[in-house]
């Protein structure tokens, strides 16, 4: 499998490009800073420094082309406002799927949060703002890629995330309770999502009592 990262050196995504490339799977993975690539590349992943917030659509279309998945695990950071919210969180996803099209990349894995449906009528009352605005950046970015025809997408939606060694056993489904979850079970799933081939839907994740695989392939 082929497979293209937007935010390659992120917590997370740097879990899933090991696993990807440990197996022996190709990883391209896109960042916007060139002294993240030797990490990269010491993790099997093939790195393509892009600023996803300057970037073309043909920039990034080229830097997935013959990906059989595009994964987006991109995001602001901590310590960033609400703009960077919106043009990281928001338009960046929203240009790698409209390079996924271009690009005939049907797979597209967002990495959203759970809680974003709080923010779909505005800043809920006695939520931090900018923290606000990265649930809304979210939840507009799942609004525009879900519907798209020419892409196959799944939405997986994880909790707090922690850095606890992940235990491999998860709760993953719709309309989860909110709880924590370690970025090694998230990165699990998103590989196990990868390979069952899921589409067209949004998953909530924390930690749970079912094995990745089981649930998985146990979502309806």
């Amino acid at each position: 499998m082929r497979v293209a990262v937007a935010g390659a050196h992120g917590q997370v995504a740097r879990r899933l490009g090991r696993l990807l490339a440990g197996r022996g799977d190709t990883v391209v993975g896109i960042v916007r800073d060139p002294g993240h690539t030797a990490d990269l590349e010491d993790d099997g992943v093939t790195p393509v420094v892009l600023d996803l917030e300057s970037a073309s659509v043909d920039e990034v279309a080229d830097a997935v082309r013959e990906a059989d998945a595009v994964v987006f695990a991109a995001g602001a950071g901590p310590g960033s406002g609400a703009e960077r919210k919106h043009s990281v969180d928001h338009r960046a996803a929203v240009l790698l799927a409209d390079a996924a099209e271009r690009a005939g990349v049907r797979r597209y894995l967002l990495v959203s949060s759970m809680g974003v449906e709080q923010a779909r009528k505005g800043t809920p009352k006695g939520m931090d703002p900018v923290f606000a605005a990265y649930l809304q950046a979210k939840l507009r970015a799942e609004d525009v890629i879900l519907p798209r025809t020419a892409l196959d997408t799944v939405i997986l939606r994880p909790g707090r995330l922690t850095d606890d060694a992940g235990t491999g056993r998860v709760t993953l489904d719709h309309g989860v309770a909110f709880g924590d979850v370690p970025r090694d079970d998230v990165a699990a799933v998103l590989l196990e999502l990868l390979d069952a081939g899921r589409t067209d839907e949004v998953v909530e994740l924390v930690s749970g009592d079912t094995p990745v695989a089981d649930a998985v392939a146990g979502l309806p």
